[in-house]
Protein backbone atom coordinates (compact mmCIF):
# COMPACT_ATOMS: atom_id res chain seq x y z
CA UNK A 1 0.00 0.00 0.00
CA UNK A 2 2.77 2.59 1.03
CA UNK A 3 4.61 1.47 -2.68
CA UNK A 4 1.81 2.35 -4.27
CA UNK A 5 1.18 5.57 -3.00
CA UNK A 6 4.94 6.62 -3.05
CA UNK A 7 4.38 5.66 -6.78
CA UNK A 8 1.34 7.38 -7.03
CA UNK A 9 3.15 10.38 -5.65
CA UNK A 10 6.08 10.31 -8.27
CA UNK A 11 3.44 10.16 -11.09
CA UNK A 12 2.01 12.99 -10.16
CA UNK A 13 5.84 14.69 -9.89
CA UNK A 14 6.31 13.68 -13.35
CA UNK A 15 3.16 14.72 -14.37
CA UNK A 16 3.59 18.29 -13.24
CA UNK A 17 6.99 18.87 -14.51
CA UNK A 18 5.45 17.61 -18.56
CA UNK A 19 2.73 19.98 -17.84
CA UNK A 20 5.52 23.06 -16.64
CA UNK A 21 7.46 22.30 -20.04
CA UNK A 22 4.70 21.95 -21.83
CA UNK A 23 3.33 25.47 -20.60
CA UNK A 24 6.60 27.08 -21.28
CA UNK A 25 6.24 27.24 -25.07
CA UNK A 26 3.35 29.50 -24.58
CA UNK A 27 5.16 31.48 -22.22
CA UNK A 28 8.02 32.12 -24.49
CA UNK A 29 6.18 33.19 -26.86
CA UNK A 30 4.31 35.29 -24.88
CA UNK A 31 7.39 37.49 -24.35
CA UNK A 32 9.10 37.25 -27.32
CA UNK A 33 7.12 39.89 -28.51
CA UNK A 34 8.97 42.41 -26.40
CA UNK A 35 12.49 40.67 -25.75
CA UNK A 36 15.54 38.87 -28.02
CA UNK A 37 15.57 35.50 -27.27
CA UNK A 38 19.06 35.71 -25.35
CA UNK A 39 17.17 38.51 -23.04
CA UNK A 40 14.47 36.38 -22.56
CA UNK A 41 17.01 33.60 -21.78
CA UNK A 42 19.26 35.62 -19.72
CA UNK A 43 16.26 36.62 -17.49
CA UNK A 44 14.53 33.29 -16.91
CA UNK A 45 18.39 31.44 -16.45
CA UNK A 46 19.34 34.07 -13.75
CA UNK A 47 15.71 33.81 -12.27
CA UNK A 48 15.64 30.42 -12.11
CA UNK A 49 19.12 29.89 -10.39
CA UNK A 50 18.34 32.42 -7.83
CA UNK A 51 15.18 30.27 -7.08
CA UNK A 52 17.16 27.05 -7.21
CA UNK A 53 20.41 28.76 -5.03
CA UNK A 54 17.56 29.70 -2.21
CA UNK A 55 16.28 26.06 -2.13
CA UNK A 56 19.75 24.77 -1.52
CA UNK A 57 20.37 26.91 1.13
CA UNK A 58 17.52 26.10 2.88
CA UNK A 59 17.81 22.38 2.54
CA UNK A 60 21.33 22.63 3.58
CA UNK A 61 22.71 21.11 0.63
CA UNK A 62 26.68 21.48 0.09
CA UNK A 63 27.45 23.90 -3.16
CA UNK A 64 31.21 22.25 -3.50
CA UNK A 65 31.69 19.71 -6.25
CA UNK A 66 34.55 17.74 -6.96
CA UNK A 67 36.48 18.97 -9.97
CA UNK A 68 36.32 15.80 -12.17
CA UNK A 69 32.56 16.44 -12.44
CA UNK A 70 33.55 20.84 -13.59
CA UNK A 71 33.64 19.32 -17.45
CA UNK A 72 30.95 17.58 -17.57
CA UNK A 73 28.61 20.34 -15.79
CA UNK A 74 30.29 22.56 -18.72
CA UNK A 75 29.16 20.44 -21.42
CA UNK A 76 25.87 19.21 -19.77
CA UNK A 77 24.88 22.73 -19.66
CA UNK A 78 26.02 24.04 -22.59
CA UNK A 79 23.81 21.46 -24.83
CA UNK A 80 21.15 21.12 -22.51
CA UNK A 81 20.58 24.22 -21.40
CA UNK A 82 22.33 27.34 -23.23
CA UNK A 83 21.86 25.49 -26.66
CA UNK A 84 19.12 24.08 -26.78
CA UNK A 85 17.05 27.05 -25.14
CA UNK A 86 18.41 29.17 -27.80
CA UNK A 87 17.47 26.97 -30.38
CA UNK A 88 13.90 26.70 -29.11
CA UNK A 89 13.40 30.26 -28.48
CA UNK A 90 14.69 31.18 -31.76
CA UNK A 91 12.23 29.07 -33.60
CA UNK A 92 9.42 30.06 -31.47
CA UNK A 93 9.98 33.43 -33.12
CA UNK A 94 8.37 32.39 -36.32
CA UNK A 95 6.14 29.28 -35.55
CA UNK A 96 2.87 28.33 -33.00
CA UNK A 97 3.75 27.56 -29.60
CA UNK A 98 1.15 24.34 -30.07
CA UNK A 99 3.32 23.38 -33.45
CA UNK A 100 6.14 23.61 -30.90
CA UNK A 101 4.66 21.40 -28.59
CA UNK A 102 3.85 18.78 -31.64
CA UNK A 103 7.18 18.50 -32.66
CA UNK A 104 9.31 18.35 -29.40
CA UNK A 105 7.48 14.80 -29.01
CA UNK A 106 9.83 13.33 -31.12
CA UNK A 107 12.71 13.88 -29.78
CA UNK A 108 12.69 10.07 -28.15
CA UNK A 109 13.09 8.42 -31.93
CA UNK A 110 16.08 10.80 -31.86
CA UNK A 111 16.94 8.99 -28.72
CA UNK A 112 16.63 5.56 -29.77
CA UNK A 113 18.48 5.93 -33.26
CA UNK A 114 21.53 7.22 -31.01
CA UNK A 115 21.07 4.89 -28.47
CA UNK A 116 21.50 2.01 -31.09
CA UNK A 117 25.02 3.52 -32.08
CA UNK A 118 26.31 4.83 -28.48
CA UNK A 119 24.70 2.56 -25.54
CA UNK A 120 24.67 -0.83 -27.89
CA UNK A 121 21.10 -0.90 -28.16
CA UNK A 122 18.77 -3.42 -30.77
CA UNK A 123 17.14 -1.83 -33.50
CA UNK A 124 13.65 -4.10 -33.70
CA UNK A 125 10.90 -3.77 -36.48
CA UNK A 126 8.55 -2.05 -34.23
CA UNK A 127 11.17 0.89 -33.56
CA UNK A 128 11.43 1.36 -36.89
CA UNK A 129 7.71 1.16 -37.51
CA UNK A 130 7.33 3.74 -35.10
CA UNK A 131 10.07 6.13 -36.66
CA UNK A 132 8.34 6.03 -39.75
CA UNK A 133 4.85 6.87 -38.71
CA UNK A 134 6.36 9.75 -36.29
CA UNK A 135 8.19 11.32 -39.24
CA UNK A 136 4.87 11.10 -41.03
CA UNK A 137 3.18 13.13 -38.12
CA UNK A 138 6.18 15.69 -37.92
CA UNK A 139 5.50 16.38 -41.87
CA UNK A 140 1.64 16.94 -41.25
CA UNK A 141 2.55 19.41 -38.79
CA UNK A 142 5.30 21.36 -40.56
CA UNK A 143 2.60 21.54 -43.94
CA UNK A 144 -0.39 22.21 -42.03
CA UNK A 145 0.16 25.85 -42.09
CA UNK A 146 -0.74 27.15 -46.09
CA UNK A 147 0.31 30.80 -45.95
CA UNK A 148 3.20 30.75 -48.82
CA UNK A 149 3.94 34.37 -47.55
CA UNK A 150 5.25 32.74 -44.65
CA UNK A 151 6.64 29.31 -46.08
CA UNK A 152 10.32 30.32 -45.79
CA UNK A 153 10.54 31.60 -41.94
CA UNK A 154 8.09 29.15 -41.02
CA UNK A 155 10.49 26.50 -42.48
CA UNK A 156 13.42 27.38 -40.79
CA UNK A 157 11.61 27.62 -36.92
CA UNK A 158 10.30 23.92 -37.69
CA UNK A 159 13.67 23.10 -38.42
CA UNK A 160 15.23 24.40 -35.88
CA UNK A 161 12.44 22.94 -33.73
CA UNK A 162 13.69 19.47 -35.23
CA UNK A 163 17.42 20.09 -34.33
CA UNK A 164 16.43 20.87 -30.92
CA UNK A 165 15.06 17.87 -30.11
CA UNK A 166 18.15 15.99 -32.04
CA UNK A 167 19.84 18.06 -29.82
CA UNK A 168 17.86 17.03 -26.49
CA UNK A 169 18.62 13.40 -27.24
CA UNK A 170 22.26 14.02 -27.97
CA UNK A 171 22.47 15.75 -24.02
CA UNK A 172 19.83 12.51 -23.17
CA UNK A 173 22.60 9.34 -23.81
CA UNK A 174 25.50 11.98 -22.71
CA UNK A 175 23.87 12.39 -19.34
CA UNK A 176 23.57 8.67 -19.37
CA UNK A 177 26.98 8.20 -20.06
CA UNK A 178 28.49 10.61 -17.78
CA UNK A 179 26.58 9.43 -14.59
CA UNK A 180 27.02 12.58 -12.43
CA UNK A 181 27.20 11.15 -8.36
CA UNK A 182 25.55 14.56 -7.43
CA UNK A 183 22.30 15.64 -6.34
CA UNK A 184 19.94 16.43 -8.78
CA UNK A 185 19.15 19.52 -7.19
CA UNK A 186 23.00 20.78 -7.16
CA UNK A 187 23.02 19.53 -10.83
CA UNK A 188 20.27 21.61 -11.82
CA UNK A 189 21.79 24.96 -10.35
CA UNK A 190 24.97 24.59 -12.05
CA UNK A 191 23.56 23.96 -15.59
CA UNK A 192 21.18 26.71 -14.56
CA UNK A 193 24.08 29.04 -13.59
CA UNK A 194 25.56 27.83 -17.12
CA UNK A 195 22.99 28.91 -19.07
CA UNK A 196 22.74 32.51 -17.50
CA UNK A 197 26.92 32.63 -17.68
CA UNK A 198 26.92 32.21 -20.97
CA UNK A 199 23.74 34.30 -22.40
CA UNK A 200 24.89 37.68 -20.46
CA UNK A 201 27.57 38.63 -22.87
CA UNK A 202 24.65 38.14 -25.29
CA UNK A 203 22.26 40.48 -24.00
CA UNK A 204 25.50 43.09 -23.06
CA UNK A 205 26.06 42.87 -27.09
CA UNK A 206 22.33 43.24 -27.60
CA UNK A 207 21.19 45.89 -25.09
CA UNK A 208 18.78 43.69 -23.93
CA UNK A 209 18.37 45.84 -20.95
CA UNK A 210 16.77 48.87 -23.33
CA UNK A 211 13.15 46.96 -23.85
CA UNK A 212 12.91 45.19 -19.76
CA UNK A 213 11.34 48.75 -18.63
CA UNK A 214 8.11 48.40 -21.55
CA UNK A 215 7.68 44.69 -20.50
CA UNK A 216 4.15 44.54 -18.87
CA UNK A 217 3.59 43.16 -15.47
CA UNK A 218 1.73 39.88 -17.16
CA UNK A 219 4.95 39.70 -19.76
CA UNK A 220 7.14 39.58 -15.72
CA UNK A 221 4.19 37.05 -14.78
CA UNK A 222 5.60 34.92 -17.83
CA UNK A 223 9.06 35.49 -16.95
CA UNK A 224 8.99 34.33 -13.13
CA UNK A 225 7.12 31.48 -14.54
CA UNK A 226 9.88 30.65 -16.56
CA UNK A 227 12.41 30.64 -14.40
CA UNK A 228 10.74 28.75 -11.02
CA UNK A 229 8.46 26.56 -12.44
CA UNK A 230 10.02 25.81 -15.61
CA UNK A 231 13.95 26.02 -15.14
CA UNK A 232 13.58 25.52 -11.21
CA UNK A 233 10.66 22.87 -10.19
CA UNK A 234 10.05 21.14 -13.34
CA UNK A 235 13.38 20.19 -13.63
CA UNK A 236 13.27 19.01 -9.48
CA UNK A 237 10.05 16.99 -9.19
CA UNK A 238 11.48 15.61 -12.60
CA UNK A 239 14.40 14.36 -10.19
CA UNK A 240 12.24 13.15 -7.45
CA UNK A 241 9.88 11.04 -10.16
CA UNK A 242 13.34 9.02 -10.74
CA UNK A 243 14.26 8.09 -7.10
CA UNK A 244 11.05 6.07 -7.67
CA UNK A 245 10.40 4.95 -10.94
CA UNK A 246 12.51 3.72 -13.57
CA UNK A 247 13.63 6.21 -16.16
CA UNK A 248 12.10 4.77 -18.86
CA UNK A 249 8.27 4.58 -16.97
CA UNK A 250 9.23 8.31 -16.23
CA UNK A 251 9.75 8.99 -20.09
CA UNK A 252 6.33 7.86 -21.43
CA UNK A 253 4.96 11.50 -19.58
CA UNK A 254 7.26 13.38 -22.38
CA UNK A 255 3.93 12.12 -24.25
CA UNK A 256 1.71 14.18 -22.89
CA UNK A 257 3.68 17.59 -23.24
CA UNK A 258 2.46 18.65 -26.26
CA UNK A 259 -1.13 18.37 -25.11
CA UNK A 260 -0.28 21.31 -22.31
CA UNK A 261 1.26 23.26 -25.00
CA UNK A 262 -1.70 22.89 -27.37
CA UNK A 263 -4.76 23.74 -24.38
CA UNK A 264 -2.54 26.87 -22.92
CA UNK A 265 -2.03 28.15 -26.61
CA UNK A 266 -5.33 28.21 -27.45
CA UNK A 267 -6.44 29.80 -23.98
CA UNK A 268 -3.74 32.75 -23.94
CA UNK A 269 -2.45 32.91 -26.94
CA UNK A 270 -5.87 32.29 -28.90
CA UNK A 271 -3.93 30.33 -31.67
CA UNK A 272 -6.00 28.59 -34.29
CA UNK A 273 -6.67 24.86 -34.12
CA UNK A 274 -5.57 23.07 -36.62
CA UNK A 275 -6.84 20.41 -37.11
CA UNK A 276 -3.88 18.56 -39.71
CA UNK A 277 -1.66 19.80 -37.16
CA UNK A 278 -3.64 18.39 -33.96
CA UNK A 279 -3.80 14.60 -36.29
CA UNK A 280 0.32 14.99 -37.34
CA UNK A 281 0.69 15.70 -33.61
CA UNK A 282 -1.10 12.34 -32.33
CA UNK A 283 0.63 10.32 -35.46
CA UNK A 284 3.99 11.60 -33.66
CA UNK A 285 2.83 10.44 -30.31
CA UNK A 286 1.60 7.15 -31.23
CA UNK A 287 5.04 6.72 -33.51
CA UNK A 288 7.18 7.41 -30.09
CA UNK A 289 5.08 4.89 -28.27
CA UNK A 290 5.85 2.37 -30.92
CA UNK A 291 9.50 3.29 -31.07
CA UNK A 292 9.65 2.94 -27.80
CA UNK A 293 7.00 -0.13 -26.88
CA UNK A 294 5.88 1.97 -23.57
CA UNK A 295 1.53 1.92 -24.34
CA UNK A 296 1.18 -0.44 -21.32
CA UNK A 297 3.59 1.43 -19.15
CA UNK A 298 1.90 4.87 -20.19
CA UNK A 299 -1.14 3.49 -18.99
CA UNK A 300 -0.08 1.72 -15.82
CA UNK A 301 1.74 5.05 -14.25
CA UNK A 302 -0.57 7.56 -15.02
CA UNK A 303 -1.60 9.43 -11.52
CA UNK A 304 -5.64 8.11 -12.68
CA UNK A 305 -4.67 4.78 -14.37
CA UNK A 306 -6.81 2.05 -14.15
CA UNK A 307 -5.07 -0.95 -11.55
CA UNK A 308 -5.89 -3.93 -13.43
CA UNK A 309 -3.32 -2.94 -16.37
Amino acid sequence: MIASKIKFAASLYALMSISFWGISFVSTKAVLDKLDPYTLLVLRFGIGALFLLVLLVLKRYPLNIPLKYIPHLIVLGILGVFVHQVIQATALLTINASAAGWIISFSPVFTVILSVFFLHEKMTVLKASGMIVAIIGVLLVTTSNNQQSFQLSINVGYLLMILSTLNWAIYSVLLKRLHIQLPSLVVTFYMCLIGFTLTTPFLVRNKGWEMMPFLTNVEWAHLLFLGVFVSGVAYWYWAKALEVLEASQVSVFLYLEPVATLVTAILLLQEKIIPVSILGGIIIIIGVILVNGRLLTFLRYLPWRNKNL
